[in-house]
């Protein structure tokens, strides 16, 4: 994947220490010429307060040490941190980050909002690892774009290292018994510690509507930054934060 001077691309990917899914499906799907630079944000709980720590402490920390690889842009690979303190608080987020590294910054929550809109969906069933506590974050985050959250069902994990451990089959059956009755447009699979983009395709034939996952959308907001073709149709956010 190159830049518009043929340059091959460097991603950078801010990750809580215990995501180990997050790093695969970028290294997988990414194209040719594009490389993958990781930075790990200390975070062991999947809850307010643990993600409020690694947002606190250990954030900038990580996004310095990324910086040093000079990479063309940068991901902020937490969903649920990004939807932790609202949208203003992400923004601002990636636009300190955009400052320390000096390149354009993708979030997650924000590229997820901008996947579902794109599809013309306005009622959305979620599905998620986690405590109801990082839930609730996650459908204010979606409510503030006039999304409707007809139901939102999480499996009570809070040990972070453990969310990986769902296997897809279990995700996919996990969102038929949940919201297999309900009437959605689209369902969204949020944490980007999930192997849910291995369960679209059993979601989707499941329940007969697109599925999008926190993994799969900003992905594509980085495929669409750098090679538009090999991005999904208007499935992307526009980066935001300092441009290279």
């Amino acid at each position: 994947m190159a830049d518009a001077n043929g340059e091959w691309v460097r991603v950078g990917l801010l990750i809580p220490s215990s995501n180990s899914v997050m790093e695969v499906d970028f290294y997988r799907r990414l194209p040719s010429g594009a490389t993958l630079h990781t930075g790990r944000m200390y975070m062991e709980a999947a809850t307010p307060e643990g993600e409020s720590m690694m947002l606190d402490r250990y954030t900038m920390s990580a996004a310095r040490d990324v910086g040093t690889v000079n990479p063309d842009v940068v991901v902020f690979g937490c969903t649920s941190a990004g939807a932790l303190r609202g949208s203003d608080y992400d923004r601002e987020l990636c636009e300190r980050i955009g400052d320390e590294t000096g390149a354009r910054v993708v979030s997650v929550i924000a590229s997820v909002r901008r996947a579902i809109l794109a599809q013309g969906a306005r009622r959305v069933g979620v599905i998620t690892p986690y405590v109801d506590a990082l839930n609730d974050r996650i459908r204010a985050s979606l409510e503030e774009d006039g999304l409707e959250v007809v139901a939102i069902h999480g499996l009570g994990i809070s040990e972070n290292f453990a969310i990986a451990g769902v296997e897809p089959r279990d995700i996919a059956a996990f969102a038929a018994d949940r919201l297999g009755a309900l009437d959605v447009d689209l369902v969204f699979v949020s944490c980007t510690n999930f192997h849910a983009v291995d369960a679209v395709a059993g979601i989707e034939a499941a329940l007969g509507v697109p599925a999008v996952t926190s993994n799969q959308a900003v992905l594509e907001a980085v495929l669409r930054r750098f090679a538009p073709a090999t991005a999904g149709p208007g499935r992307a956010e526009e980066p935001v934060g300092r441009p290279t």
